[in-house]
Formats: C-alpha cells, structure tokens, sequence
C-alpha cells in the first residue's frame, strides 16, 4: 500500500509539473504559429499530437500485480492507465476527450482569420518556388491546372471535414469524428477497422519525410548555385547542411522552434514579393511566345505533381476546424484562402516564366543575378533549415505511435524508459531517419522530381482519392446527384493523374540514381 501511495504522489507531482508546459507548447499552435512553419501543414495534424504524452511528462506507471497475487490489495481501477493529475485513465487515443484534455479546459479557440493563416501558410509556402518549372513543361494548361487544383482541394477539404458529422437520433448534425485517421478508420470498419489509419499514417510518414528531404534538397542546391566559384559541391552542402540538422534527433518539443515560426513566414513572403518586383522590373522583355498550349508529355505529368503536392493541407483541417471558434465558418474559410493561393500562385509561376522562358530552373531563385541571389537564397536556406524539425517531429511522432507505443499491438518494445526518457537505441533511430534523409538528398538531388513525386503518390491520395472516397462511403445515401458526379470524377481524374505523375517522376529518379551512382 505504501509503494502505491508513493507511485500516486510520484505521479501526481509530474503531471502537474508538465501540464503547464503542455499549455504553452500548445499556445504557439492556437495563435497560429505552430503551423506556419511547415509548408505541409504539420501543425493541428494529430490534435496536438506533437506534444504526446511522453512529451508532456504523462508517464504510464504500471502497477505489477504481485501485491495480489500475494494476497495485498489489487490495483486500483486506471492504475494500468496514463494518469492526468491522478485522477483516472486518460480517454483512448483519438477521441474527442483525449483531444480536449491533452488541450486543457478551456482552451482557447482560434478565429477564422488565424485558421486561414494556417491553411495559407500550408499551400503558399517555399515549395511554390517550383511552380514557374511547371509551367515551362506545362504552359497554359500548367495555369489551369493551378486553378483546378485550388478548386479541386477547397472542394475535398470541406467534403473530408463533411465525413466528420452525422444525424444523430434527434435529426442534429453532430461531430463523431476527430481526424482523417478516424474518418478512414470509419469506411473500413467493420471487417477492417484498423486498416483505413493505417494506410493515412503510411501515406503521411511518407509525405514528411519525403518533405525532409526536400528540405535538404533545396538547402544544398540555393548554397551550391549562391556560391559556384567555392570548392564546395551541392553533396557537401546537402552534408552540411544536415550536420545543422542533427540536433533534431534530440527534440523533446517545438516551442523553441515555433518562435521562430512566423519570423521565417513572413521572410518567405517577402521574398516572393522581391522575386516579383524583379520580374516586373523585367517586363518588356517577357516571352509571351513561349506560353504555348502544347506539352511535354515525359514532363509534364511530373509538373502536376509538383501543382498538386503545393496545395497539400487535408491531412491537418480536421484538428482545424474543431479548434475553431465558429467551425460554421471553415467553408467560407476555406474559399477565400483558396482563391488567394490561386491567383497569387498563378501570377508568381507565369510573372517568373515570363521572364526567364526556357531558362527556368527547378527553383526560381537560381535565375536570379548574382548580385541579389545569395541574399535570397540564404534567407531561404534559414527558412528551410528552421522548418525541417516540424515535418521530422511529425514523422517521428507517428512513428513511435505506431510501432513502439501502441500499446499491446505495438510491433517493438517501447522507446522509452519508465522514466520517459528516450532510450538510446530510440535515440540511434531517430538519428538514422537524418542520415536517411541526407542520403536521399545526396543520391537524388532533384528539387522537381522529388516534389512531383510526393505530390503524385501522397498528395493526390490524401487530397484528391481518399476524401472523394470516404465521402462516398461515408455519406453517400445523402448525396445529391451532382455531389455524386464531382467525387467519382475527381476520384477518376485524380487517379490517373496520380499513376501517370507517379511512372514519370519515378522513371526520372530511377535515372537520376544510377547516374549519381556512376559518378
């Protein structure tokens, strides 16, 4: 009884040693900064999952049941639970009160202004420096299909935040659901109730990482053509560069990085706005003859990848719009956001193209003169170094979720020791999936190839198949006709456009590997 009493203090002074650092992890991600800094919307993707349990000092302590079995007093009831302030089991993972209690009572809700700024700063960040490269493969259609892939993804986030509401008895649309783990949980079950999560977590450990090593990528490539007459090649500044990130495999939280979230936001917008007066500084000498409507058919599916992977934000707008103070807003939300990324996407790719034609490369700042180019590019360095920890914490997270801490379906034994700290051989994984990153980058250093190659395998899925999907199975008794029509259209349109970006991209990269190999 005294070793239970002390467990239960023990506990007791942890959890509330750690609640108030959970509130302020937390505070970034409501005023909108959590999400500002990674362009694949990490931020609200798991309800706060990238401040879990372990991060926040909720320990599980595990009551042995010897006592007993000796003949002692049986555990107490949620002794075999993680404790919050020792007043019982936390609800299961995933459910709206685990939500709410990881938050804290009364959390603060964020306006429509700062949800937009989230879902800005989710589909206008650094990757749209590649947009004027799909337009040199793609022309005019390259400009449409910026328009239609604003429209298709307004379309699909609110029909995926649509599959999060039912009728309940009374004929009131509630929420039932919580996240896009839920909702694909929910179409699968009952034969397969698991199966649908998993194959959401698969496809987003995918898209983080691969948004990792992009980050990588586009680090060494600026440094390289900022400064082509040092000895140093793009490999060693992609070395470089990942020795800067090493650090990351020792993140317990993303307070300190979140600070500097909206700093690097507004850098980035800043940028684009320079790359912009340039051009127009520029423009008596646009090649309006080179916009043709043909296209290259080896590249061009690769340039819609790269369309479609720099609107990726369904995989965090359902802990959106549940911390939203008037979720009925999240479609007139949703609009304008959209719109605002269509026009000002379209105007930066065709204003850059314009100006550089057939002389465009995979990212735009490479065209800039000398004289201003290694400024840019080393602000946008510093903003891809900065937003490299948001996506690895992300992919780390759902990683040790799933194969460490699953409780009895976890496929290893647990990272972490019963104190909470982090085991070295967890610390040696999280320092491989680094390296992985490094070597990905190294092998394949192609800015192109590896956006369209995430945006036809990932970002198609999570924003075009699985939305239109779910909402067909989830609520298609409900549909009117034409709902119908736009989800099995864009769910055709989508799919091929997913298989056809997804050949190319990886032929190119095939390609790219063994050359790199060679040499």
């Amino acid at each position: 009884m005294a070793t239970l009493l002390r467990s239960k203090l023990s506990n007791v002074a942890t959890s509330v040693s750690h609640k108030s650092q959970a509130k302020m992890s937390g505070m970034f991600a409501r005023m909108g900064f959590q999400a500002a800094t990674d362009e694949e919307a990490v931020g609200f993707a798991h309800c706060d999952d990238l401040d879990m349990e372990h991060r926040q000092g909720l320990q599980m302590d595990i009551l042995k049941s010897e006592g007993s079995e000796e003949g002692g007093e049986p555990p107490l009831e949620g002794d075999i639970h993680y404790q919050r302030d020792g007043t019982g089991p936390l609800p299961p993972s995933g459910s709206k009160e685990a939500c709410s209690e990881l938050s804290g009572q009364g959390k603060p809700k964020i306006t429509a202004w700062e949800a937009g700024w989230n879902v800005t700063n989710a589909i206008q960040g650094m990757f749209v420096l590649g947009l004027p490269y799909a337009i040199l493969h793609g022309g005019y259609l390259g400009l449409f299909l910026i328009i239609f892939a604003a429209v298709v993804c307004c379309y699909t986030g609110k029909i995926l935040i649509a599959c999060l509401y039912e009728e309940n008895e009374d004929g009131e649309i509630v929420r039932v659901r919580d996240s896009y783990v839920d909702i694909a949980n929910a179409c699968c079950a009952p034969r397969f109730p698991t199966l649908g999560g998993r194959i959401v977590n698969v496809a987003q450990i995918i898209e983080l990482v691969m948004t990792c090593i992009l980050y990588v990528v586009v680090s060494g490539n600026l440094m390289y053509n900022s400064f082509p007459n040092l000895p140093v090649s793009q490999k060693s500044w992609s070395i470089i560069a990942t020795a800067v990130l090493l650090p990351c495999a020792f993140l317990k939280n993303l307070k300190a990085v979140s600070k500097f979230s909206l700093l690097c936001t507004l850098a980035h917008f800043v940028i684009n706005i320079l790359v912009i007066a340039y051009c127009l500084s520029r423009a008596r000498d646009w090649a309006w003859d080179k916009v043709k409507f043909y296209i290259d058919v080896k590249k061009f599916p690769i340039s819609i990848g790269i369309i479609v992977f720099s609107y990726t934000s369904q995989i965090f707008l359902p802990s959106l719009e549940g911390n939203m103070q008037n979720p009925k807003e999240f479609h007139c939300m949703m609009n304008w956001t959209h719109i605002a990324a269509c026009i000002l996407k379209g105007l930066f790719a065709l204003v850059a193209y314009l100006t550089w034609a057939d002389e465009t490369k995979e990212v735009i700042t490479d065209n800039l003169p000398s004289t201003i180019r290694a400024v840019v590019n080393i602000f946008l360095v510093a903003k891809a170094l900065l937003s490299y920890p948001l996506p690895f914490f992300a992919a780390v997270e759902v990683l040790e979720r799933s194969l460490f801490q699953d409780g009895n379906r976890a496929f290893f034994p647990n990272c972490y020791g019963g104190d909470g700290r982090l085991k070295s051989w967890g610390l040696t994984l999280r320092c491989a999936l680094v390296v992985f990153t490094l070597l990905m980058a190294i092998y394949v250093p192609h800015f192109a190839l590896l956006m369209g190659l995430t945006g036809s395998l990932t970002g198609a899925g999570l924003c075009f198949l699985l939305p239109s999907l779910f909402h067909l199975k989830l609520l298609w008794r409900k549909l009117l006709w034409h709902h119908v029509f736009f989800d099995v259209a864009i769910f055709v349109i989508g799919g091929i456009c997913s298989v056809s970006g997804f050949i190319h991209s990886l032929e190119g990269l095939i390609e790219a590997f063994r050359t790199n190999a060679e040499d």
